[in-house]
């Protein structure tokens, strides 16, 4: 090897390291945390609170920059391509645009309502691919719509109308123009962006499903979704075996679908059966899943071989996790946590 080739060798960041993840960072804000996202750039963790508030957290020092203008609470946090803006969307069924790095934030732009109900996610077209000529902003919520909006401008695109419930997530493929959402009974659609049209219901999703007839009530749907990084796979999170809707008592699961047919390649659970709901799904281009579990049984990271039912490797949180986000260097995670906490672990041997 040359002298060259070996400064490169020595420039490359170490790989991923699932086995030796631990935290590195806490912050702690005033009431539970429900949401997190990293901003494109990494700089920053943005996490939504039980305060209605959203809190922008400078990765360098722990800074804590709050964002109020929200009645309810934010669980739909997503980014512009260049990582300038902030988009937000809550519970109030709005939809606001803020400067990202502002010192003093204030909104740039408001939809209200965007949802009539409950905004439960928001979605943001990939950045790069000829498949999405705009920044597409997607949103979903209790009216049992998918809204498409301008990114840039807020000018609406159009509705996707066909479930029949609540549709609790939604996921843009990463190169082709086409979408994912799944609602509370756990069905999940494929629809085609250009047209605007629905193409096909997934089968099995009913896993992440049940009616508890004790309570009279539904309680499923996707709490959290991903596509593998070829785009070959889509995983959705959430919560099976359930035996009391009430207190939300049951497993965490995360059902793998194979995109082009629909139907399930795999249904991750943990091996030791845990209390919870996965929260959070995240895929890593070394090819395996990331999951995090909250409920009764506390906190858990997962991590998942797509050819393997139960993880290879799990790390015990100090508290419930609520949701989940993977770092543009593939190598730090965040997690958003019931005890006002939001947490950073790093996926490598501690210096």
């Amino acid at each position: 090897m040359s002298q060259a080739e070996e400064k490169k060798e020595e420039a490359k960041p170490a790989p991923a390291e699932p086995a030796a993840t631990h935290e590195k960072a806490k912050w702690k804000h005033a009431r539970p945390l429900t949401a997190c996202r990293f901003d494109p750039a990494g700089k920053y963790v943005f996490t939504g609170a039980e305060d209605n508030t959203v809190q922008r957290w400078d990765l360098a020092d722990g800074k804590m920059t709050s964002f109020a203008a929200h009645d309810s609470w934010v669980r739909a946090i997503g980014f512009s391509h260049d990582g300038a803006q902030v988009i937000t969307g809550g519970y109030d069924g709005r939809l606001i645009w803020w400067e990202t790095a502002a010192e003093k934030p204030e909104p740039i732009r408001k939809i209200e309502p965007a949802h009539n109900g409950w905004l439960r996610a928001l979605a943001i077209s990939p950045n790069g691919q000829p498949a999405y000529s705009q920044q597409i902003l997607a949103t979903c919520g209790n009216d049992k719509l998918i809204k498409l909006w301008d990114a840039a401008d807020g000018k609406p695109l159009g509705e996707l109308a066909g479930h029949e419930s609540h549709v609790y997530n939604i996921a843009f493929h990463p190169t082709q123009p086409l979408l994912a959402s799944c609602d509370l009974k756990g069905v999940v659609k494929q629809w085609d962006l250009n047209d605007k049209k629905f193409v096909k219901d997934f089968a099995g999703a009913t896993a992440l499903y049940k009616y508890d007839t004790t309570f009279r009530a539904d309680i499923g749907g996707a709490r959290s979704i991903a596509f593998s990084t070829d785009g070959k796979l889509l995983a959705l999170g959430g919560i099976t075996n359930v035996s009391n809707a009430f207190a939300g008592i049951g497993n965490p699961a995360v059902v793998a679908f194979e995109w082009e047919t629909g139907q399930i390649a795999k249904t991750h659970a943990a091996k030791e059966a845990v209390n919870g709901t996965a929260w959070g799904v995240r895929h890593h281009p070394d090819g395996y899943w990331i999951g995090l579990s909250g409920g009764g049984g506390g906190g858990f990271l997962y991590f998942w071989k797509h050819d393997s039912v139960n993880e290879f490797f799990k790390l015990k949180l100090p508290d419930n996790g609520r949701d989940l986000d993977l770092h543009a260097d593939q190598r730090q995670l965040a997690v958003a946590h019931y005890d006002t906490h939001v947490r950073l672990f790093a996926m490598q041997k501690k210096a």
